[in-house]
């Protein structure tokens, strides 16, 4: 049986959760017990290859996906908000499974940086679905993209992959495109998204450093060039594109200066 007071099996818990409201709990819970003292520094033989899902939403592959549109009616306002609800739904889980799959590996301080980053997550999660419900809708009710977890499954066995791909390339990557969705909404006159949109950009900086910061450690302790180790790691780990524009100034803040992806799109 595993010891309920480790921060493996707080993590592990989280991840078996499928409902969304007890995930939420769960994460809270987790994070508060590592802030408080009430967890100890262990953790588990393995994670799950899979987090557990909810029946609804439908999750379907990227290239199936409904197509939302442009425009300002509120069915497309809706379906960008469920869009954005389902990314921080599994950055939940993206979160923990960093804690509980590679926080042996490092400090202390890791686990303290990621469990902060689980819990904010969390927090995203509810404001985004809190919106929904005042648009009467809900998280579930359209479908949502099937892709997200596949990052972290082409990095379980990496540290530093994990960190350069999720982070350092996926978050990065909500720092350019932030801003301008919050401008949207609010020509739109949903003040409220945009306010909570702008919340989350600010969290996300702050989990974008976190991402840069490990993984400059994972590259020093193994004495690699951060910069050429994190270009050989997109290039064998991520499927997609990098591509501009950026947004130089929130990357910068969060540690991850040009000299990562200048030319790499």
């Amino acid at each position: 049986m595993t010891d309920q007071s480790t921060v493996g099996a707080a993590v592990l818990r989280v991840l078996q959760t499928a409902d969304p409201s007890a995930k939420v709990m769960a994460a809270r819970q987790a994070a508060r017990k590592w802030r408080m003292g009430r967890l100890t520094h262990d953790f588990c033989d393995s994670m799950p290859d899979m987090p557990a899902r909810p029946d609804q939403p439908v999750l379907m592959r990227p290239r199936d996906m409904p197509r939302r549109g442009t425009g300002t009616s509120v069915p497309r306002r809706i379906a960008l908000i469920h869009a954005l609800a389902h990314i921080e739904f599994v950055a939940i889980d993206l979160a923990f499974d960093m804690v509980g799959r590679f926080g042996s590996q490092f400090p202390r301080e890791f686990t303290d940086d990621w469990m902060r980053v689980g819990s904010e997550e969390s927090m995203h999660f509810v404001l985004l679905d809190r919106r929904l419900r005042a648009m009467d809708s809900f998280y579930g009710a359209l479908p949502a993209h099937d892709g997200l977890w596949d990052s972290a499954k082409a990095t379980a066995d990496d540290a530093a992959a994990r960190l350069a791909i999720v982070p350092m390339v996926l978050e990065a990557r909500g720092l350019d495109v932030t801003l301008e969705t919050v401008e949207r909404f609010r020509q739109q006159g949903d003040d409220q998204t945009a306010r909570v949109l702008s919340r989350i950009y600010q969290d996300e900086i702050n989990h974008v450093f976190f991402g840069t910061k490990w993984f400059e450690y994972v590259c020093n302790r193994i004495n690699q060039a951060p910069h050429d180790h994190w270009r050989r790691l997109v290039k064998i780990h991520f499927k997609g594109t990098i591509k501009p524009p950026f947004n130089d100034s929130a990357r910068q803040a969060a540690g991850l200066t040009r000299d990562y992806y200048s030319g790499i799109e």
